[in-house]
């Protein structure tokens, strides 16, 4: 049996899968009823949407089949998502790759395969729509042709969830897809024992800045702030426009320590901003920090009001002495 190879973009790869929001989002009957029209079109008894995961295959819809995951090692999908191409194995118990794989050699005695990569709409591959089959068979370029339409709606999918959770006019994660998010990452980091810490920061005086300039500049304010925050920050930690003027920072492998060095170096970013902008408004904030504790956090909600509570006292201490002008 050979394992699939890892992607030379796997971390950029797994970053996209995970920032989306598919693995924890998506209703299942939008991916249900495409795997069982495809039972019906192509006459398998097994059609699935998969995403390889680090280590598994995580089914979106697995229609035939009784699996919520599977090892990545054993997976067929795990070979789709290194090439543009479909993969097609008329009979794999003649093919070298799989012959005496455990998905062939026992249950489900996979057979036939037949899987089309699955793209998010940054370019990521991320899974597979395949169909699986008890015996061997052929498959024309026709059938090929429409099971890569219906990879292209589930992508349609995969960018109805992506923009779901998008703030529109910044780019980053809206209070939806982060909540998803950072609750999946508080799990994770309590699993691996890794320290996860939430910055939260709110605008000083962004109201004044569409009272006296306009909500297109309070607008550009908002967009300045973000590519300010996707600067300072590493790919892997968390961004959100939480709502108004709200944004959070959740800083993966970080403690509060760390977090507050972060959150330093994102105030040095802004005063750098003001200084050349050439804008009659200046970028300033009030931010809190709180870093995970494993023992009594399990979603984000109660870090958020820690960290509110603290960015609100800061708040109370400095926002009437920051200046409304260059």
């Amino acid at each position: 049996m050979k394992s699939p190879d890892i992607p030379a973009n796997e971390v950029q790869r797994l970053t996209s899968l995970r920032e989306s929001g598919i693995l924890n989002t998506g209703e299942p009957a939008r991916f249900d009823r495409l795997t069982r029209l495809a039972r019906h079109l192509f006459n398998v008894p097994m059609a699935i949407v998969s995403l390889v995961d680090a280590e598994s295959l995580v089914f979106k819809s697995c229609d035939g089949l009784c699996y919520a995951t599977l090892p990545r090692q054993l997976s067929f999908c795990g070979h789709v998502i290194l090439s543009d191409n479909p993969l097609i194995v008329p009979d794999a118990m003649q093919d070298s790759r799989f012959s005496d794989n455990p998905l062939v050699t026992g249950d489900p005695h996979i057979r036939f395969y037949a899987g089309h990569p699955l793209r998010l709409p940054d370019g990521a591959m991320v899974g597979a729509f395949c169909l699986l089959g008890h015996d061997a068979r052929s498959f024309s370029g026709e059938e090929q042709a429409l099971l890569h339409d219906l990879a292209a709606i589930v992508e349609d999918e995969f960018k109805a969830i992506s923009e779901a959770t998008t703030d529109s006019l910044t780019g980053l994660f809206n209070r939806r897809g982060f909540e998803h998010l950072a609750n999946f990452a508080i799990a994770s980091a309590e699993r691996r024992a890794e320290p996860l810490t939430l910055g939260w920061l709110d605008l000083d005086k962004f109201k004044q800045i569409n009272d006296r300039y306009g909500h297109a500049e309070g607008d550009c304010a908002l967009r300045e702030m973000a590519r300010l925050l996707t600067k300072a920050f590493r790919n892997t930690d968390l961004l959100v426009r939480h709502g108004g003027d709200e944004f959070g920072i959740l800083f993966s492998d970080t403690d509060e320590s760390g977090a507050w060095i972060a959150m330093q170096h994102l105030t040095e970013e802004a005063n750098a901003f003001n200084q050349t902008s050439g804008k009659p408004w200046e970028l300033a904030f009030s931010w809190g920090v709180s870093e995970v504790n494993h023992d009594d956090v399990r979603d984000v909600s109660g870090l958020l009001r820690t960290a509110d509570k603290r960015m609100y006292a800061m708040k109370q201490q400095h926002e009437a002495d920051l200046p409304m002008n260059k």
